[in-house]
């Protein structure tokens, strides 16, 4: 028997986000002001990695970076945060890294560069630390990596969920049958759903997606909250109201990181969903891509709203 050390392991894109809180948006020939800048660790992978070392589980990352400043940048904030990198593999291309610009109303663009992430090909899985998990997170990944990374967690029994992100969604579900065959959770947002199936009601795409394998399709749904199919039975669990969001960059990820870590815990499916619902809520009220709350924050959030 194999023992389960780490409660999620996360594959997928390491990245370093170079943040702009501007006054607006600039048009072509126009010039805006940026008001603050910062940067640190994103990419999907860490972001979940990070949220759930924040909430109390244990997390490791596997990922690819290049031998330079941001992959420096990288690997010590990861570490600061609890998260076990030895999962991380070098390249000699750049590390990736996202422009975000973030205007005075919490409205985002983003520009992205992936760079080394891309990189990360099947052999560079270490499927010791991926034996060693209760469940394992897909995030954004090539396909053919994100195969071998989910047969082996199937292979020792862990949970798999699988988050597309923007890009690789608009290859469709065919693209990923093979995938699907090993995944337990699917994360998507409207558009990812819309773009993985061709339709425009998303609950009619989570059906779709749910044919091909998967026993939980979860749609987020911004300020409206999620939407959830659970192996036939819906639940629609309403977003937590905040009175202004500050950075929505990584919400999905923060829910992400939540609701895994519900599961992992024991909780019912209804309670990780609230529970990941909440981790975003508080999440958004903060500048940075994992800048994830407690658990007992989280606990607070909810009991105080709830009560």
């Amino acid at each position: 028997m194999n023992e389960k050390t780490c409660d999620v392991v996360t594959v997928g894109h390491i990245l370093v986000d170079i943040r702009f809180i501007v006054n607006r948006f600039a048009g072509p020939d126009e010039e805006a002001s940026i008001l603050s800048q910062t940067r640190g660790t994103g990419g999907s992978a860490a972001n979940v990695a990070i949220g759930v070392s924040r909430l109390g589980g244990r997390s490791a990352v596997i990922a690819k970076i290049g031998l330079d400043s941001f992959g420096r940048i990288a690997i010590e904030e990861l570490m600061k945060e609890n998260v076990d990198v030895s999962g991380i593999r070098v390249s000699f291309k750049d590390t990736g890294f996202s422009v975000v610009i973030i205007d005075n109303e919490g409205n985002i663009a983003m520009y992205g560069f992936k760079g080394a992430a891309e990189e990360l090909e099947p052999d560079d899985i270490d499927a010791n630390i991926i034996k060693k998990a209760k469940a394992l997170h897909i995030a954004s990944l090539r396909v053919d990596s994100s195969i071998r990374a989910a047969t082996l967690a199937k292979q020792y029994g862990a949970i798999v969920s699988w988050d597309p992100g923007r890009r690789m969604s608009q290859k469709g579900l065919d693209y990923f049958k093979e995938l699907l065959k090993h995944v337990d959770i699917v994360l998507v947002n409207r558009k990812e759903a819309k773009y993985l199936t061709g339709l425009e009601d998303y609950r009619e795409a989570a059906k779709l997606i749910a044919s091909t394998g998967p026993r939980i399709v979860i749609v987020k749904r911004g300020g409206e909250g999620v939407y959830a199919l659970v192996e036939g039975v819906e639940y629609d669990i309403p977003a937590f109201k905040v009175d202004k969001p500050v950075d929505t960059t990584g919400a999905g990820d923060a829910f992400a990181a939540g609701f895994i870590l519900g599961l992992v815990r024991g909780y019912d499916t209804r309670k990780a969903l609230v529970y990941g619902n909440a981790v975003a809520a508080l999440k958004i009220q903060r500048l940075g891509s994992h800048n994830v709350p407690s658990h007992e924050e989280v606990v607070r959030f909810i009991w105080e709203k709830l009560s």
